[in-house]
C-alpha cells in the first residue's frame, strides 16, 4: 500500500545520530523511518538531493496578536512566516485583547487560529491574581502550559504577588502543565526607570541599565523556590543573564522541574549594538553583555538551557522607532529568522546539527508536554519535518518576511544554511521559501 508521502534520498537528523534514512507519512503520521530502498511507495515522493531532514522545528515563544491586536499581526500572516522559516508548530502567548484567562477566551482563540494557521500550534494561557480557579478548567479544555508576568511588560499584564503565585503553583501542578514566567522584578525596574528618566537619559543603553541582571535573577531565583515548595514544573522565558544560567543549573541539580529558554537575540549581540540598532533592538529583557551571551551558550551546549525560542513580538514601525528609548515598544519579528540564523551557527562550528534538532525540537514538546506526538521522527509521530540544505546562502532582508510587521535588528545578516521545505502532518507548506497549499494547521492537545 503506497504512503501519502515518501521523503527520500537524505540524512535524518535526531539529537543522537545522523543517519542515511528517510521517512513515509500516511494520514498525517509517520509509518516508516528506514533506507531508501526499504521505504514503501509514495503517492507523492520528494527527493531531498542528499540535504538534510529534521523532526518539524518547534518555536516555543510567539506573539501572533489573535484576537484583538491583529493591525501588528495575526495568526495568518504570523503562520506564513513560521512556515516560511523552517516552523513546523509554534506556542503563541495569552497577552491578547481578550487575553486568554479563561475557558471561553481559549476557545475562541483556538477557533480563530485553526481557520487561519499555516502550521500546528498550542495555546498559553495566563495567570493573573483573580483567575487562579480557571488553572484547572483551563488545562482540562487544552492549554499546553500557563504564563506568569512577574514584571512589567508590554500589554500592561498584572504581576499576580508572591502569595497569589505560590498559590497559582499549586493549581498548575494538579493539573500537569507547565508555567513559563516572564521574569524581571518589577520593583527593582521601575526604581531605576524613575532614576534615569530624572536624570534626563532617553537613549538607547538606558533601557539596558534599567533592567540590570539582578532583576532577572531575583524572580528565577523565587520562582524556583516557590516551583520546589509546590512541586510546580516552571519554565524561564527569554533568559538572557549568566546569572539566570546559574541559577536553572542549581535548580536542575536540586531535583526542580526547571526549564529554560533563549533566543538568538541574547546568542548573536550584544548591549552595544543598540548604540546602532537603537530602538530596533528593544527587547524585554535587554540584550546584554557579551558575557553574558557566553553563559547561555555555554547553558546550552550543556544542558541547561533547553530551549531556543524567538519571543516574536511584532510592533509596527512607527511603535517601534523613537529617538526617546522609553516611548519605542520592546519586541520584534523572529520566527522567520530563527532557524537560518542558527543553521548559520552550526556552520560555524559553534554547535551541531544534532544540538540543533534537540534544542529546537525536542526539547520544546518535551517542555509543553506535546512529545513524541511532536519533536520526533519516529512511527506514529506526526508527520512534522523541516528538510535544510545547509551549503544555500542568503541574505535576511525585513522587506522579505512574511509577517504583517517586518521590524527585525537582522536585517542585512548573511546566512548560511536554509530550510527548504516545512511539512505539517505530511502537508508541504513552505518549499523554497515559497508557501504551498493552503492552511494546514491544528491545535496541539498536550497528553493527559
Amino acid at each position: 500500500m503506497k504512503a501519502d508521502l515518501v521523503v527520500k534520498n537524505g540524512f535524518l537528523v535526531t539529537p543522537e545520530a545522523t543517519l542515511k534514512a528517510g521517512v513515509a507519512i500516511t494520514g498525517g503520521k509517520i509509518v516508516a523511518v528506514a533506507r531508501d530502498e526499504e521505504l514503501p511507495e509514495g503517492k507523492e515522493t520528494i527527493d531531498v538531493k542528499g540535504n538534510d531532514i529534521l523532526p518539524g522545528l518547534i518555536d516555543g515563544h510567539v506573539h501572533f496578536r489573535d484576537p484583538g491586536l491583529t493591525y501588528k499581526e495575526d495568526f495568518e500572516t504570523g503562520s506564513m512566516a513560521a512556515a516560511c522559516g523552517g516552523i513546523t508548530c509554534v506556542i503563541d502567548m495569552p497577552n491578547t485583547k481578550p487575553i486568554c484567562g479563561d475557558v471561553a477566551s481559549f476557545k475562541e482563540k483556538k477557533e480563530i487560529a485553526e481557520s487561519k494557521s499555516w502550521v500546528d500550534f498550542g495555546l498559553i494561557g495566563v495567570i493573573i491574581g483573580e483567575n487562579i480557579p480557571q488553572i484547572v478548567p483551563m488545562a482540562d479544555a487544552g492549554v499546553v502550559g500557563f504564563k506568569i508576568f512577574m514584571g512589567e511588560t508590554v500589554g500592561a499584564i498584572p504581576a499576580p504577588d508572591d502569595g497569589a503565585i505560590l498559590e497559582a503553583l499549586g493549581y498548575v501542578a494538579k493539573a500537569k502543565r507547565r508555567v513559563g514566567v516572564h521574569a524581571e522584578n518589577n520593583q527593582i525596574m521601575q526604581h531605576l526607570i524613575k532614576k534615569l528618566k530624572a536624570a534626563g537619559r532617553t537613549d538607547p543603553l538606558a533601557h539596558v541599565e534599567a533592567r540590570p541582571n539582578i532583576a532577572e535573577a531575583e524572580s528565577i531565583s523565587k520562582i524556583i523556590l516557590l516551583a520546589e515548595a509546590t512541586g510546580a514544573k516552571v519554565h524561564i522565558y527569554h533568559m538572557s543573564s549568566k546569572e539566570g544560567v546559574n541559577l536553572v543549573k542549581a535548580g536542575k541539580e536540586r531535583g526542580v522541574d526547571v526549564t529554560a529558554e533563549t533566543g538568538p537575540h541574547y546568542l548573536l549581540m550584544e548591549d552595544k549594538d543598540m548604540l546602532k540598532l537603537k530602538s530596533i533592538l528593544k527587547m524585554n529583557p535587554p540584550v546584554r553583555s557579551k558575557d553574558n551571551a557566553d553563559r547561555l551558550w555555554w547553558g546550552l551546549l550543556n544542558g541547561f538551557v533547553d530551549c531556543i525560542a524567538t519571543d516574536h513580538s511584532p510592533h509596527t514601525v512607527e511603535e517601534k522607532t523613537n529617538d526617546n528609548i522609553w516611548d519605542a515598544i520592546p519586541g520584534f519579528t523572529g520566527v522567520e529568522s530563527s532557524v537560518p540564523l542558527m543553521l548559520t551557527q552550526v556552520n560555524a562550528g559553534r554547535l551541531t546539527l544534532n544540538q540543533y534538532v534537540k534544542l529546537a525540537s525536542e526539547n520544546p514538546a518535551k517542555v509543553w508536554d506535546m512529545y513524541p506526538q511532536k519533536g520526533s521522527v519516529r512511527i506514529g509521530s506526526d508527520g512534522d519535518l523541516t528538510i535544510v540544505d545547509m551549503k544555500k546562502e542568503s541574505v535576511l532582508k525585513s522587506a522579505n518576511l512574511h509577517s504583517k510587521t517586518k521590524v527585525t535588528p537582522f536585517d542585512g545578516w548573511k546566512v548560511k544554511g536554509m530550510p527548504i521545505y516545512t511539512i505539517v502532518r505530511g502537508k508541504v507548506v513552505m518549499k523554497d521559501g515559497q508557501l504551498v497549499g493552503t492552511h494546514a494547521g491544528k491545535i496541539v492537545i498536550p497528553a493527559k
